[in-house]
């Protein structure tokens, strides 16, 4: 990817501007959209530009959670390919499976320490979303 495109959308302030701190400590160029809920990040999706080059998504959130805006975007055949990474407190097997099953590409339980919110997101950058295909093997990231 040379120009990146980052949307992210979750509810809680805090972690949006966290998030935001991690992607500005990266040394690539890199262009972050965050949304607070799943209607205006569907919006935006709806409406470039910019297109994002991938989404992180919350689950938990009023409105469209992040299980409504998956399965929205992956009903949509002109946004069914953008990649989607769930990032989300949860690491219950069962909410996993779901977010495969509704099509998610990947899957990261959010971490405590900054450092390695850098990591996950330097690491999902490097992934060629193109040619990645899900397994159980790959699906959740592993620290």
């Amino acid at each position: 990817m040379n120009d990146i495109t980052i949307f992210y959308t979750d509810d809680d302030e805090d972690d949006l501007s966290i998030f935001a701190d991690a992607v500005e400590s990266l040394e690539k160029k890199i262009i972050l959209q965050t949304y607070t809920g799943g209607e205006k990040l569907l919006n935006a999706i709806y409406n470039p530009p910019p297109t994002p080059s991938v989404v992180f998504l919350d689950l938990n959130m009023p409105g469209k959670n992040g299980f409504d805006v998956l399965a929205e975007l992956r009903n949509n055949n002109a946004k069914k390919d953008i990649p989607i990474i769930v990032f989300s407190t949860s690491n219950e097997p069962g909410i996993i499976e779901k977010c495969r099953t509704l099509g998610a590409n990947y899957f990261v339980t959010k971490p405590v320490f900054m450092s390695d919110i850098i990591k996950i997101i330097s690491f999902t950058l490097e992934i060629d979303w193109k040619n990645f295909i899900t397994t159980d093997q790959n699906f959740v990231y592993k620290a």
